[in-house]
């Protein structure tokens, strides 16, 4: 019998109930532009042409910004029963992230929208965009800000983030300031920004831009990369 993906048992609960309360919060504004996701994606990635594959894509809910960029969508995913949700916004593939069914070469864009933190090797993962990305092809990393979010961080107050021991280990917990997010369910890998940044250096991938989003203290960070031709013959 395949073993369950974490993610498989609350793909419901994450589409109909966490979705959901984000966007009623935002009070019909669209939720993700809370923390800058929307303002990331269009600044990072921009306009183009051909396949743009989503590593970690969950649900698919960023499938209409990226088509809005005029980019083609693909996610790919572990969860069986996020990916049923998925099928409705995008073309979709399970797999893992450590081993894409794509061909060295093959793509013109790739992005991670909020799922480093979900992948017990984002560094292999990294390893993986960089092999699968064209000359010149784009990576754009929107995840949690490793710095201000996880276990180590207690966000009940936004307007002073209390951090606690734990920053400067790397290390998966389920220790979370709230009972109604993600983390407490099906837990999270936290990387330090120094080794974060260095796995996407270690891949081959050029660091060009990045940005952070959310007030007073920063939910978010992302990073657009290019592949560098460096390790090539």
């Amino acid at each position: 019998m395949a073993r369950m993906a974490p993610y498989d048992e609350i793909a419901d609960w994450y589409e109909d109930e966490f979705l959901a309360k984000q966007r009623a919060h935002a009070a019909g504004n669209d939720f993700a532009d809370e923390i800058g996701l929307d303002r990331s994606l269009h600044d990072l990635l921009g306009t183009g042409t051909g396949t743009c594959l989503e590593i970690g894509c969950g649900t698919g809910v960023y499938a209409d910004r990226v088509r809005k960029l005029g980019w083609a969508p693909i996610g790919i995913d572990i969860s069986s029963g996020m990916l049923r949700r998925a099928l409705a916004r995008l073309p979709v593939v399970q797999a893992d992230v450590a081993q894409l069914p794509f061909a060295d070469g093959s793509l013109a864009a790739v992005i991670a929208m909020m799922a480093h933190t979900d992948m017990p090797n984002y560094p292999s993962a990294l390893q993986e965009v960089r092999r699968v990305l064209r000359p010149g092809g784009v990576f754009v990393h929107v995840g949690v800000h490793p710095c201000f979010c996880g276990g180590f961080a207690d966000r009940s107050n936004v307007d002073a983030v209390v951090i606690r021991p734990g920053y400067l280990d790397g290390h998966w917990t389920t220790n979370s300031w709230t009972t109604q997010g993600l983390r407490d369910k099906v837990g999270a890998h936290h990387l330090p920004l120094p080794a974060l940044l260095n796995a996407f250096v270690d891949a081959g991938l050029s660091l060009q831009e990045f940005t952070e989003g959310g007030a007073t203290c920063p939910v978010t960070l992302a990073v657009k990369a290019l592949k560098s031709i460096r390790h090539e013959p």
